[in-house]
């Protein structure tokens, strides 16, 4: 009798634990992206966190305070301008739709003047003007939702810096392994999110600033925003920055400066794209090596599950579980007790 009621208080507390936490998970999705964004920086920040509190003697809520003004003025005031500036871009846009559809008008001119094909017709011109306003919801929305997951990461961020030791502590006692297998686990958690949320973004901000002197050297319209488009353009698969370069290219050429559209495109093969290449190699020597598939299959799961800040969580995901599939193989399929 003791052992059936043992059974079923424990598969009860089963049953509960999951309803309770998949309700739990469904409704906290929205706000997914600044969780995680807490979880992130609170992994970045947490040697400074013990030096403050532990060689310094800091009281906990004046540390906290401090690394919560680092993160805003080093990783959040950045990431909301250049945010700000593409929106101000696009609202501009979807105020005045004339001002897309001469320039737009003017290009198809160049295009039928050198090739003999017409692209410019009313159907063409109706889908444009009803498309460029759901663009514009589209951002307010992104606007809106940015927003709301900052105040989530810096209200968590605060709590978990109050509380980090306690935090990991507990992390650390709920896993499935000895304590040994769980520091090691921590630590590779700590290299693999250093290696995605800094080198990924730095490799953006590096070839951003590269193709934004191309851009000046050869004479580029706005070539600030088109620097920071080939930042975001980094992170989409196989094409990269190309996306940007290559048509800005193919529009000066179409205005007659063919000199500057080919130095562009030379430069955009030879140094913008082999760039990537250059950073990767020297970062690999301080941060975990993550393999270029998993970038790029990480950066589409995770634009379709938190989108534009699956560009780091997702590459960062597939990693870990790649990490612990291979962990689970070491240890139970091959019966590795030290695992490397």
């Amino acid at each position: 009798m003791s052992s059936f009621r043992e059974k079923y208080g424990r598969y009860s507390l089963y049953v509960l634990i999951a309803g309770l936490g998949v309700t739990i998970f469904v409704e906290i999705l929205p706000f997914l992206g600044g969780l995680l964004g807490a979880v992130t920086i609170y992994i970045l920040l947490r040697r400074q966190l013990w030096q403050l509190t532990e060689h310094r003697h800091w009281r906990p809520s004046l540390a906290a305070t401090v690394l919560l003004a680092e993160a805003v003025i080093c990783f959040l005031i950045p990431i909301s301008l250049i945010g700000w500036m593409v929106a101000v871009k696009v609202q501009r846009v979807v105020v005045d739709p004339r001002s897309i559809l001469v320039p737009v008008k003017h290009l198809v001119e160049l295009v039928e003047a050198r090739t003999g094909y017409e692209l410019w017709s009313e159907a063409n011109v109706r889908w444009l003007l009803g498309y460029i306003p759901r663009v514009g919801q589209w951002v307010v929305v992104g606007a809106a939702d940015f927003a709301i997951n900052l105040v989530v990461l810096l209200f968590v961020l605060y709590f978990m810096l109050t509380g980090g030791r306690r935090m990991e502590a507990y992390c650390s006692s709920l896993m499935p392994f000895d304590p040994r297998i769980s520091r090691k686990v921590i630590h590779e958690i700590h290299l693999i999110v250093r290696s995605n949320a800094i080198g990924i973004p730095l490799l953006a901000v590096i070839q951003g600033i590269v193709a934004y002197v191309g851009y000046l050297v050869f004479g580029a319209p706005s070539p600030l925003f088109w620097g920071v488009l080939t930042c975001f353009a980094t992170v989409i698969p196989i094409v990269g920055t190309a996306l940007v370069w290559i048509p800005l290219a193919l529009f000066m050429a179409l205005t007659g400066s063919w000199a500057p559209a080919i130095g562009l495109t030379l430069y955009g093969t030879l140094v913008v794209t082999h760039v990537d290449n250059v950073v990767r190699f020297l970062m690999q020597r301080r941060m975990a090596h993550t393999h270029p598939l998993v970038t790029i299959f990480g950066v589409i799961i995770g634009l379709s599950l938190f989108g534009f800040m699956g560009v780091i969580f997702g590459p960062l995901l597939l990693a870990m579980f790649l990490y612990f599939v291979n962990l689970f193989k070491c240890r139970y399929l091959e019966r590795n007790r030290i695992c490397q």
